[in-house]
């Protein structure tokens, strides 16, 4: 396992705006056929902006496993979430250093309760329907294009669901992620987060079946 992923931490998230919205927002190129299904899992297609256009891609990068019974290849696994602290090791260095990328989302998801009757906590910004957080991408040969969210220390009302949270980023920030070094990048990581985060507790069971 890479170091730098927790498969514990936003494993979920909503993107309910458009193609068209985002790039109206980001002020980026519109992909064709290219709108987010609504509610995004690791291992399914999610919008990102990359290179000043909309696209489609897988969200979590291909990890190969292979079964400790027979040794044989396991279907991979999707790393879907980055720690910021840990983007200097070899499984997210290059992807840091030359493609990130930003995630829109109207809001991601945390699990709270006791395990095995866990609910869905939702966390959104209380002034913007829509709004960036950090990402990295790559392709692959198993899925093509992918990304991966990269995540902080929680601060905040965050912190009270998740010892972890996304790098939100403000519109003035974007053009520093995508374009700027690393080290200013990485800058952008550490900053503490200082606006309110809504905090939507639901009763809506973690894992629902029939998606």
């Amino acid at each position: 396992i890479p170091e730098g992923w927790e498969a514990c931490i936003c494993n979920l998230y909503r993107m309910t705006k458009s193609s068209a919205e985002v790039a109206g927002l980001f002020n980026a190129a519109p992909a064709a056929a290219s709108n987010a299904p609504g509610e995004i899992y690791p291992g399914y297609p999610g919008l990102v902006v990359a290179n000043g256009s909309i696209r489609s891609m897988v969200w979590g990068f291909p990890l190969s496993l292979k079964s400790k019974k027979s040794g044989q290849p396991l279907k991979p696994k999707p790393v879907n979430n980055a720690r910021t602290d840990k983007l200097s090791q070899f499984f997210w260095r290059d992807s840091f250093e030359k493609r990130r990328c930003l995630i829109p989302l109207t809001a991601w998801a945390e699990a709270e309760g006791p395990r095995g009757s866990m609910t869905r906590t939702w966390l959104s910004l209380p002034d913007a329907e829509l709004f960036a957080v950090a990402g990295v991408w790559r392709s692959s040969d198993e899925w093509g294009d992918c990304y991966s969210m990269v995540m902080k220390d929680g601060t905040g009302a965050a912190a009270e669901v998740h010892s972890r949270m996304p790098v939100i980023l403000r519109g003035d920030q974007y053009p520093t992620w995508e374009h700027g070094s690393a080290a200013e990048a990485l800058t952008l990581c550490e900053l503490p987060y200082q606006r309110d985060i809504k905090v939507d507790r639901t009763t809506v069971p973690w894992v629902r079946t029939g998606r």
